[in-house]
């Protein structure tokens, strides 16, 4: 966010810039979500609402999670939040008190360690390795649980390397959480956006329902990132409290925002389709530019929509020392918006989302390709 706010002001001054920074859809929210929600406005469903969501947004959630994955969840099993992020949060806030380690994959998306310790928790780091494409697997967690663990947050396809864990391992995760009592968070906003094989949820595993709280969210399959539209699934407790928490916060969400998720989940889902097949296209187009950057190196993400290269071999050239050195370059001289990967705990790496246009794609790589080459 704070490379955005620069980026903004560089941009109200004139000053042309590509952005790789903001992890959010370049499409326009689809015709019939929009128009759900204005019939929504028109028909004066503007007021408060069930704090967990109305009834029928819950019922399309846990609908359309069965039919794509398999799983068995109930209304009561589901809070409708402000956003995939507040889902999260308060789902941490539940479940984790101070001392209680929550296991982490590196890299990271930037909220979870600061979530996890604003409840109290510990957080202990798993590093995955980028010479196995930063795959995270379950014989890593495994090493990393103590008898503190209360719980393990996995985020796949991962923000930022688009990692994926294997269809194996994440069964054998689910199932060894489920035996010791550990409750795995499964951040899944990127669910839809996987790239080889079948989409797959932890959800799915019905068995080991007990300790699993599946994370989701409207915003990256369905293009409404500013719609704060997210969701649990989990045990019937945990979403009982997760509801008396933000009964005491934000309450519930907006009343058409609920009317417009339905359209979203309930209508065809072609539009999802047609996304994720532009984000693949996207995807190869700027790994084809990034072959063009002599000593820019970069893992092929098996999901979401970004990319995370290692520009490493590039510190010591020009003043340059770290990731952030390389992204403030890359902002004030070749006016290119990434996040350095210290924001995601790693020094090496820069991220770029290439949810962008393929015009800026290719204008954005002929930037970076001559800012790289003035370091020498």
């Amino acid at each position: 966010m704070a490379i955005t706010a620069e980026s903004a002001r560089m941009k109200a001054q004139g000053i042309d810039m590509v952005d790789f920074g903001a992890g959010e859809p370049h499409f326009a929210t689809p015709r019939h979500i929009k128009d759900a929600a204005i019939d929504a406005i028109e028909k004066n469903f503007t007021r408060y609402t069930n704090v967990a969501g109305i009834p029928e947004v819950r019922k399309a959630i846990v609908e359309r999670h069965a039919a794509d994955f398999g799983s068995n969840y109930t209304p009561e099993e589901c809070v409708f939040t402000t956003g995939g992020k507040l889902a999260l949060f308060n789902a941490i806030q539940v479940l984790v008190d101070h001392g209680d380690e929550v296991i982490l994959p590196v890299p990271y998306w930037v909220s979870f360690k600061d979530i996890i310790q604003y409840a109290g928790g510990k957080v202990v780091y798993v590093q995955s390795h980028e010479a196995e494409n930063f795959r995270i697997t379950a014989k890593m967690i495994e090493a990393a649980i103590t008898p503190k663990t209360k719980a393990i947050i996995l985020n796949s396809p991962s923000n930022p390397s688009g990692a994926v864990v294997s269809a194996a391992d994440l069964e054998a995760i689910v199932r060894l959480a489920h035996a010791k009592g550990i409750y795995l968070l499964l951040d899944e906003c990127y669910a839809y956006l996987q790239y080889t094989g079948e989409a797959i949820s932890g959800g799915s595993f019905t068995d080991c329902k007990e300790h699993l709280v599946v994370l989701g969210s409207l915003s990256k399959t369905y293009a409404m990132t500013g719609w704060r539209a997210g969701f649990a699934l989990g045990p019937k407790a945990v979403i009982a409290n997760m509801s008396k928490l933000q009964s005491q916060s934000t309450s519930s969400t907006a009343a058409f925002v609920q009317k417009a998720s339905i359209a979203a989940l309930t209508s065809s889902q072609e539009c999802v389709a047609e996304m994720r097949a532009d984000y693949l296209r996207l995807r190869d187009r700027v790994l084809e530019g990034f072959k063009t950057i002599p000593g820019l190196t970069c893992t092929v993400p098996e999901g979401a929509f970004y990319v995370y290269p290692n520009v490493s071999s590039f510190f010591g050239k020009g003043g340059v020392k770290s990731a952030a050195d390389i992204a403030t370059g890359l902002l004030q001289q070749a006016h290119v918006v990434v996040v350095p990967g210290e924001a995601f705990g790693t020094q090496d790496h820069i991220r770029l989302s290439y949810a962008v246009s393929h015009d800026a794609v290719d204008e954005g790589v002929r930037r970076m390709k001559d800012y790289f080459a003035k370091l020498g």
